[in-house]
């Protein structure tokens, strides 16, 4: 990417690239359909092309610098998202926006107003080497820089969901070249049923340590900090993430129309929406195959790749399989010594998943592949605090408005989840009839 020939403190020049990744994810979007809502629990796409600017403008003002307001209205409009749980959804129509040239004019007059402030502020001179520090430079600007990435996934989520029609598959805009052989190569026949039925590891009895403490000087979110140590009995673990593949067999066993593998809720919630497969899946009229929307285009079923699903659908599939989803020590210590930045299908590399087998060298102390990247793991772990949360006093709602009891934890990460964010203690969260997360599961026993 092109970058300023002026030198940057590394975390200005952090967030300046991260406005690289979200400015391209509008670009694939043509401008006369920004303002719809392709999943109805999230605001119009216009929103956040205002939201990412509004929020570093409210974030650093009288905090790393002062940002007069030139727009307070908007300061508002755009301050937060929104995630309603189980009803509630948004009414707002189109024209209750503003107009597309105002909040383009409002998020370029944000970013330069920061720009001139950062160029001038000595980061340098501000406490460095402690990303805890609550209110430091290196705090804020890792809080910034973090928050843009996530919406970098949230909105690949969304963008995901819009009509083929509506995006511009622009060169370089998809996995690369090789993407048609990518899932050709996935769909060939000896491949059928390779992962249905695939090993499972042992883990033996140990401890895992969730969390870190401040002491430790890294940047965290939140809830990330407060250590908690976990004694765990002895058990097994899915060396792979199930597979489309596996997935197909549930499916194809009559696992969405039996009522024995659903929790209350869930089934409740299947029913009245008439969930009968995983959100991207699709079948096709005369021959039945079953097809994958993938961002760009709908394509064959790849077999092996990472089936992605609400925490409700992986649970009854875990149930049918005679299995549970780990609790998050649970997927924790299977992970013990893996290289979560190293080997793997993360940080924007690409658009879509990998076979589950397609990164040996991303490889725990027992054996287990690929917990870092190609797709977030569903955990049967209710999201709350650690021992001695403290909320951010800056953005007291980021964590704590969701220990609600009804968001799951999900570790690990998908192509779309920024290298940084890899971290073990990194704990993402979502409501479990949410279908649109690049997440899938692996099961335990024992």
């Amino acid at each position: 990417m092109n970058r300023d020939p002026a030198p940057h403190h590394p975390l200005v020049q952090r967030l300046i690239d991260a406005r690289h990744i979200s400015d391209a994810l509008f670009s694939i979007v043509k401008p006369e359909y920004l303002y719809e809502r392709p999943i109805r629990e999230r605001h119009r796409i216009v929103f956040y092309i205002g939201h990412l600017e509004a929020f570093d403008r409210n974030l650093f003002d009288e905090r790393l610098c002062p940002l007069p307001a030139f727009d307070a209205s908007l300061d508002a409009l755009f301050a937060f998202g929104i995630d309603p749980v189980d009803g509630g959804l948004p009414t707002d129509v189109p024209g209750d926006w503003p107009s597309l040239d105002t909040v383009r004019a409002y998020g370029q007059q944000a970013r330069a107003q920061i720009d001139r402030e950062l160029a001038a502020i000595n980061v340098d001179g501000q406490p460095r080497g402690n990303g805890a520090q609550t209110g430091s430079a290196e705090q804020l600007l890792n809080v910034a820089i973090e928050h843009r990435l996530m919406h970098a996934e949230t909105l690949a989520y969304m963008l995901h969901q819009l009509p083929l029609a509506q995006k511009i598959a622009e060169r370089g805009a998809g996995a690369g070249a090789d993407q048609n052989a990518n899932y050709r190569q996935s769909a060939r026949a000896d491949r059928i049923g390779e992962f249905d039925h695939a090993p499972m590891g042992s883990v033996p009895a140990g401890s895992t340590l969730l969390g870190m403490t401040r002491e430790s000087g890294r940047f965290g979110w939140d809830n990330e900090f407060g250590e908690l140590r976990v004694d765990i009995p002895a058990f097994e673990i899915d060396r792979y993430m199930v597979t489309n593949g596996a997935y197909l067999e549930f499916l194809m066993a009559g696992g969405y129309h039996q009522r024995a593998w659903w929790k209350d809720k869930d089934w409740v919630w299947k029913e009245n929406e008439q969930i009968a497969h995983p959100a991207a899946w699709s079948q096709r009229e005369g021959d039945g195959e079953w097809l994958l929307r993938t961002m760009f285009e709908e394509i064959p079923l790849p077999l092996d790749w990472p089936v992605y699903v609400s925490h409700a659908e992986a649970s009854a599939y875990a149930r049918w399989a005679g299995k549970a989803l780990p609790t998050e020590a649970q997927w924790q210590r299977a992970a013990h010594g893996a290289p979560h930045a190293a080997s793997g299908n993360f940080d924007f590399r690409q658009w879509d998943p990998q076979a589950v087998d397609a990164h040996p060298n991303n490889v725990s102390t027992f054996g287990v592949e690929g917990q870092f990247g190609n797709g977030w793991e569903w955990t049967s772990t209710i999201f709350d605090a650690l021992p001695g949360f403290e909320a951010f006093p800056f953005y007291l709602g980021y964590s704590a408005n969701f220990f609600d009891g009804q968001h799951y934890v999900l570790k690990g990460g998908s192509a779309r989840t920024a290298q940084c964010m890899l971290r073990p203690e990194f704990r993402n969260w979502f409501q479990p009839h949410y279908q649109h997360v690049y997440a899938g599961f692996r099961c335990v026993r024992g």
